[in-house]
């Protein structure tokens, strides 16, 4: 214990006059230590944080130093109740990894929950959409659409709009949009509205109504999908209350047997 804490004492002294300067060695590192960076991660961070700015080389390093700090503490407590050993030392660096790992899992779990809220809004947003298209061309619907928008589509309806009318009249805004929310049959839908937009007044009623009628279909499999979602749920409620009332009750007897041995 001395021992350690001497350590810990020379250490400090050699950060505080600069002797080890710790920035100095994770910047001569980090090309190695970036190796360990997710492919994913930095396009989760741009999803999250919405933002082209991201220094995603500082996030990550904060990253590895909380990994590294979180070993370091578990080897210290290992080391404090004496159960520093070369067992328990792996058992630090497996926690050290797991905190290195939350930021990411955290990341990608926020993803799927983004990807699944866009799939479930985007049957309604585009039922409300096929109401405004029956009466104004589909630029003007798609403008008129933003304020009644769920919130999540918002920043992409204002950059597709903006672009129509910057005077892009090829399907590129549509497709940038589709890109942004790579949700179930949102590239077809975009494609569908395009090809909408450029359909004579003569055609639009035949293609409204195969817009609609996919729509419609859209809409039943949300309305499954929410169902499904629902009843996965019970389950997992039912299962979980199985488990913890069989569990209590093992418990219980193990107490009851427990006692009476003893006595």
């Amino acid at each position: 214990m001395e021992f350690f804490i001497v350590v810990v004492a020379v250490i400090g002294i050699f950060i505080c006059n600069n002797i080890i300067q710790p920035k100095k060695i994770i910047n001569e590192v980090n090309p190695i230590l970036r190796r360990f960076m997710e492919k994913d991660y930095e396009f989760l961070l741009h999803v999250k944080y919405k933002a082209d700015d991201i220094d995603v080389n500082a996030l990550f390093s904060k990253r590895i130093r909380d990994g590294v700090l979180a070993a370091i503490l578990v080897e210290f407590l290992l080391f404090i109740t004496g159960y520093a050993n070369y067992l328990f030392s792996i058992l630090a660096v497996v926690a050290g990894f797991l905190v290195f790992k939350s930021s990411y899992t955290r990341l990608k779990a926020y993803y799927k929950a983004r990807l699944h809220y866009m799939d479930s809004m985007l049957p309604y947003y585009l039922k409300s959409l096929e109401i405004l298209v029956q009466h104004y061309t589909v630029p003007v619907a798609l403008s008129r659409s933003i304020d009644t928008a769920p919130e999540i589509f918002r920043p992409g309806l204002k950059k597709l709009v903006a672009k129509i009318d910057e005077g892009d009249s090829t399907i590129q805004p549509y497709i940038d949009f589709a890109n942004e929310y790579p949700v179930r049959d949102s590239m077809r839908m975009m494609r569908l509205l395009y090809r909408l937009g450029l359909g004579s007044n003569k055609d639009k009623h035949e293609q409204i109504m195969m817009f609609s009628k996919t729509v419609s279909t859209l809409q039943n499999k949300a309305r499954d999908q929410k169902y499904q979602e629902r009843l996965d749920s019970m389950e997992k409620r039912t299962m979980i209350m199985l488990f913890s009332t069989g569990g209590g009750v093992i418990l219980i007897l193990f107490l009851s047997m427990t006692i009476m041995m003893g006595i």
